[in-house]
C-alpha cells in the first residue's frame, strides 16, 4: 500500500489505488493508526476504506477527508 517514507513534520505520504487509479496521501502517523483500527473494526482493509472516502467525499481534499473520517468516528464512539 505504500512505500512509507515519512514527510517533513511527522507526516508519511503512502500510494494508495482507487478507483482504478493510484494516488499519494500523506497523514499523520496518528491518522493512519487510526484509520487502520476503523478498517479492521469494519471488515474492511485500509485501502478499501480510504475508496469509501474518497467516493463520499464531495470535493474535499482527500487527505483532509480521511481525517475529518477518523474524527466523526472517534466522536461516534465517545458520544454512544
Amino acid at each position: 500500500m505504500s512505500d512509507g517514507r515519512p514527510a517533513p513534520e511527522g507526516v508519511t505520504k503512502r500510494s494508495v489505488m482507487i478507483a482504478g487509479h493510484r494516488t499519494s496521501v500523506s497523514l499523520e502517523a496518528e491518522f493512519w493508526e487510526a484509520l487502520q483500527g476503523i478498517a479492521r473494526a469494519e471488515g474492511l482493509s485500509v485501502q478499501a476504506l480510504i475508496g469509501r472516502i474518497d467516493a463520499e467525499r464531495a470535493g474535499r481534499n482527500l487527505s483532509s477527508a480521511i481525517r475529518v473520517h477518523v474524527l466523526r468516528t472517534v466522536q461516534e464512539q465517545t458520544e454512544g
